[in-house]
């Protein structure tokens, strides 16, 4: 019988509104004393001894995920400006490699065949722009967080990541003939940099001591270290991140500011780039939008998303050189429509919205010659087309598009069933043009499988829709089979159906697999997520179990075959509700979980703390919150009865979610419930785990082959 590490206590007392918590385990905070890390290392061999029996139908698993991958591939070819540009993937290599190809003629927009010659030597005139395997070498860990070619194709500005803690080093070379390096090395930036339109200049980000992008800078290009680079904006406030971006018709330089619930937007014409940034419209609490440039009989407007007054948001236009001036609304608020973007070229406009759960994607053309308001109404009202898709579940999304002329728009699609498919919609004509669908290579018959939406209903009554998918030869609806329950849940992020290679190593085995479309998410508009955050927040914990129990009530499954998966704030439900209602659930994967929320949400040095207060609340300064926080914390309510098998998965280098909360979750459900508690930390990785497609793809493996165990499912070919 293996015993598992046993962690000292050593208690700290946190005291907030005469409430005293006793933490034993604080002591684990410190990443750099040895007596943390050592434990570490016991949590992963205890770990690795107690799923010693996996290693087998993990090495299948793997070898079935790189079996069904084309691991020599290349993506669509994207145009910008005279050139192609693309991502190889070569066998046997962990990373991508980022190139591009000349364009045939001014007027050639449609991509070049990828055919097996251009999979494996890339295409005619090739130049490789970034191998991120050679600079990947040397390093246990890699990531690539800016990427950017100056607008006359001759630059090319990286930066990299190779600790996990997603502070990015900014480098730049030339793609002339020469191929010279540039003296310029920016450490510390946050992803997202890029040149603006003269390519003579360089705009970044960098963040404070919480890791929060907080200033913008300028710098010029050749410049090396020791040159003082300009400060552009600074945000003092603590809840708003902030970034950079340049208008696809290159006219404006964006500086956003954003926390949770407010947003503001600042222009600087990119004629200028030394000149003094404008705001577009003041920041109002609780009233978030984005902008759109877009060009309307000759002049120049902004296409303005935003939930003044608006819940789901409405759709206005207003003068680029006077936004606070007269509106003019375009799309009016519509209660069943969550309006969630826009974008415009020279020709069209496009728009994507959620309706009935499902994301939407429409298309308008600008009008030749039309007025200014005239066309913008004409083209907003009367030749509104949305792209049908037959699925009754999929779902659709713009992708790329960074030409302002193109007459393509260019879509990612996928489902279920579906692998993930890029398709050019001709706004001329309205026809749909597969570009690539995914390769799934082996036997893979999309027809085997079925997907589908239930309902569940909440105590209160509200309605949780819930998607299975999952094999027709192998799951009988209303025969109970072994089920994997996914959710998140939290910042109005939406779980939409989308194809998955490892997960065919689940379905072939006879799982279902189902998302639970809790509140706290986006799915159902604004307010379906407004009735999941701070003082609702428990509504998407009894969401899930609800959905779990509809699964079990309607045959699809019983709880001694049914595990709950999640991640990040995810991974909050999931601890929530292995305290909630640890009988329903045979176990319970949480991956990077955010299990003491409590602790971190009062510690506002901690990255993205202050920022959070508009996602959970402020238990710093507010009563109410606090004891509402510490009423559902998983840490904190972990309690002596039976819970399910656990397996916590976490990254020592996370600035997202700190390795410390899963470290002292398992430590106290083995102390306080004598809880079959795992966990696994990867001691060179980030928030999104290992990097590199190999490695992620063995840590999938782990989980998959875990959750197999828990469920019961009988490995494949065993």
């Amino acid at each position: 019988m293996l015993t598992p590490p046993t962690a000292p206590k050593h208690p700290v007392a946190r005291a907030h509104h005469g409430d005293v918590y006793v933490d034993d385990y604080e002591w684990m905070r410190e990443k750099d004393d040895p007596a943390v890390i050592a434990h570490l290392h016991e949590e992963n061999a205890y770990t690795n001894a107690r799923t010693e029996h996996l290693a087998l139908l993990r090495e299948q698993i793997f070898d079935e995920i790189k079996a069904r991958t084309r691991e020599t591939d290349l993506s669509v070819p994207t145009r910008e400006g005279e050139w192609w540009y693309y991502t190889r993937t070569v066998e046997g290599k962990q990373y991508g490699i980022h190139c591009r190809a000349p364009i045939a003629a001014p007027d050639d927009w449609t991509p070049p065949s990828l055919d097996e010659q251009a999979q494996r030597e890339g295409l005619p005139g090739e130049q490789v722009l970034l191998d991120d395997n050679a600079e990947a070498e040397g390093h246990e860990f890699y990531a690539l967080g800016s990427f950017d070619v100056s607008a006359d194709g001759t630059r090319l500005l990286y930066a990299v990541d190779t600790e996990g803690d997603e502070r990015y080093t900014l480098r730049v070379r030339s793609l002339t003939d020469d191929g010279a390096v540039f003296p310029d090395e920016i450490a510390g930036t946050a992803s997202g940099a890029l040149f603006d339109q003269t390519g003579e200049y360089i705009f970044y980000t960098t963040v404070d001591e919480s890791w929060r992008p907080d200033t913008v800078w300028r710098h010029r290009v050749g410049d090396g270290p020791g040159t003082a680079d300009a400060q552009v904006f600074h945000e003092p406030d603590e809840r708003y991140w902030i970034g950079v971006g340049l208008t696809r018709s290159r006219r404006y330089l964006v500086i956003e500011a954003g926390s949770n619930v407010t947003s503001e937007s600042r222009l600087l014409r990119s004629d200028d780039p030394t000149g003094e940034f404008r705001v577009v419209w003041p920041r109002k609490e609780g009233v978030e939008y984005d902008i759109e440039h877009v060009v309307v009989g000759g002049r120049d407007r902004l296409l303005i998303v935003h939930n003044d007054g608006a819940v789901n948001f409405e759709l206005v236009s207003v003068a680029a050189d006077d936004p606070e001036g007269p509106r003019r609304t375009l799309l009016p608020h519509d209660p069943a429509v969550r309006l969630e973007g826009v974008d415009a070229f020279r020709d069209f406009v496009a728009l994507e919205y959620r309706r009935e759960g499902m994301t939407r994607v429409a298309v308008a053309r600008l009008p030749e010659g039309a007025a200014a308001e005239g066309g913008a109404g004409a083209a907003a009202d009367d030749t509104l087309h949305e792209l049908p898709f037959e699925e009754e579940l999929f779902t659709v999304g713009l992708r790329g598009n960074p030409e302002w002329e193109q007459p393509y728009l260019r879509l990612g699609y996928g489902s279920f069933v579906t692998p993930s498919s890029v398709y050019d919609y001709d706004v001329r004509t309205g026809e749909l043009h597969l570009r690539k669908q995914q390769p799934v290579l082996g036997e893979f018959d999309p027809e085997l499988f079925a997907q589908r939406r239930e309902w569940a209903v909440a105590s209160d009554g509200t309605r949780i829709p819930v998607s299975l998918v999952y094999r027709r030869d192998l799951v009988t609806p209303g025969e109970p089979a072994p089920l994997v329950l996914y959710g998140y849940g939290s910042y109005e992020a939406s779980m939409d159906p989308s194809f998955s290679i490892p997960r065919l190593s689940l379905l072939d085995r006879g799982v279902v697999f189902a998302i639970a479309h809790v509140r706290g998410g986006g799915e159902l508009g604004r307010l379906w997520y407004e009735h999941g955050k701070k003082l609702h927040k428990k509504n998407t914990f009894t969401d899930f179990v609800a959905a779990a129990r509809h699964l079990v009530d309607q045959g699809w499954t019983s709880p001694d075959r049914l595990a709950a998966q999640g991640g990040s704030a995810g991974g909050l439900l999931m601890g929530a509700v292995a305290n909630l209602a640890p009988r329903t659930f045979a176990g319970v994967l949480a991956e990077v979980p955010f299990v003491d929320p409590l602790t971190s949400i009062l510690d506002p040095s901690l990255p993205l703390t202050v920022i959070e207060w508009d996602e959970w609340g402020d238990p710093l300064h507010d009563e109410d919150v606090y004891f509402y926080m510490k009423s559902y914390s998983p840490l904190e309510n972990v309690h002596p009865h039976p819970y399910p098998r656990i397996l916590a998965i976490t990254s020592l280098n996370d600035t997202r979610v700190l390795y410390v909360e899963p470290a002292k979750w398992v430590a106290k459900l083995r102390d306080v419930a004598q809880a079959d508690a795992l966990l696994k930390i990867e001691m060179a990785a980030g928030h999104g785990g290992v990097s590199g497609r190999y490695a992620a793809w063995r840590e999938r493996a782990f989980a998959l082959a875990w959750l197999l165990d828990v469920v019961g499912a009988h490995p494949s070919g065993e």
